[in-house]
C-alpha cells in the first residue's frame, strides 16, 4: 500500500523498527524559495532508502542537511538517535566520522594518485596507523571494488566508471555505518551503471549498511532500493517498493516509471 505525506503523522511498524536515521518536519528555504517544506523520512538499519524527485525538489539538500553540510531551517534530524540539529562542530563531527557521503563527481584530489588520495583520507580519521597497516587497508579496500590494479593510478588516468569506484573506496576505508549516494550512476554507460548498483547492494550485504540513494536513474532505484520515496512540493509525496509505486494510481508518481 502506497503511504502519503499521513506516512510520519501517523507511524507504522516500519518507522519504529531500528531506524537508525529520523528526519521530522525538515524545513529549508533559500531566500524566497522553499525547498523543504516538512520533509518527514526515516531509514532502518541495514536498508537501503532510494529517493526519487524532479530536479530541484530538494533530494540532495535533504542529505545535505542530515550531515550538517547545510543547515536546516526548521526540522529534528535524529542519526544514531542522536538530533544532529543540537550538536556543536566537534559533536558533529563525530557523527560524521561514521557517514560515508558519495559525491556525484568523486571528490577526488587530482594532484594524488588513488593510495594517496585512499591514504590521506584514512591517516585523517585514523591517526597513528603504520605504514604496513596503511597499506594493507587500502589494498583491501580496493579490492572490495574490483580496483586493486589501479592504486598508482591518477585520476585523470581513470574512466567515470573508475572514479566512481574509487571515491566509493575512499568512502568505505572509514568502514562507515550509514552511506549517503547522491546520483551515484549519472553519467555512466548501462553497463557501468548496473555494476556500481550491484555494488551498492554488496556493500550493503557485507557490511550492513543504511544508505539513502538519491537518483533519476531508475534502474538502479529498481536494483537497490528496499524502499523509495518520491519527494514533490517539498514534502514526501509517495512511498513504497519499486512495484508498489509502479503500479501507483497517482499518475504523476507513476510518470517515474514509464
Amino acid at each position: 500500500m502506497i503511504q502519503e505525506q499521513t506516512y510520519m503523522d501517523t507511524p507504522t511498524p516500519l518507522d519504529k523498527k531500528n531506524a537508525i536515521i529520523e528526519i521530522v518536519d525538515l524545513h529549508k528555504s533559500f531566500g524566497k524559495n522553499d525547498v523543504l517544506k516538512g520533509v518527514n523520512l526515516t531509514v532502518n538499519k541495514g536498508e537501503n532508502l532510494v529517493v526519487l524527485g524532479k530536479s530541484g525538489s530538494g533530494k540532495s539538500i535533504t542529505i545535505k542537511c542530515l550531515v550538517g553540510l547545510v543547515v536546516a531551517d526548521k526540522g529534528e534530524i535524529k542519526v544514531f538517535d542522536t538530533d544532529i540539529t543540537k550538536l556543536n562542530n566537534n559533536e558533529l563531527n563525530e557523527i560524521r566520522g561514521r557517514i560515508g557521503f558519495l559525491f556525484q563527481n568523486a571528490a577526488l584530489y587530482d594532484s594524488m594518485s588513488v593510495r594517496e588520495n585512499l591514504g590521506f583520507t584514512l591517516e585523517r580519521h585514523v591517526p597513528n596507523l603504520s605504514s604496513e597497516e596503511l597499506e594493507t587497508e587500502i589494498v583491501e579496500v580496493l579490492e572490495s571494488v574490483g580496483l586493486a590494479e589501479a592504486i598508482d593510478k591518477m585520476p585523470s588516468e581513470l574512466s567515470g566508471g573508475m572514479r566512481k569506484r574509487i571515491g566509493l573506496a575512499r568512502t568505505l576505508i572509514l568502514k562507515p555505518e550509514i552511506i549517503l549516494y547522491d546520483e551515484p550512476t549519472t553519467g555512466l554507460d548501462t553497463i557501468t551503471s548496473r555494476e556500481i548498483s550491484e555494488l551498492i547492494l554488496d556493500i550493503q550485504k557485507k557490511n550492513n549498511t543504511s544508505s539513502i540513494i538519491i537518483t533519476h536513474d531508475m534502474a538502479c532505484a529498481k536494483h537497490t532500493a528496499d524502499r523509495l520515496m518520491i519527494l514533490k512540493d517539498g514534502v514526501i509525496h509517495a512511498e513504497g517498493t519499486y512495484e508498489e509505486l509502479e503500479k501507483s494510481e497517482d499518475e504523476w508518481v507513476r510518470s517515474f516509471f514509464i
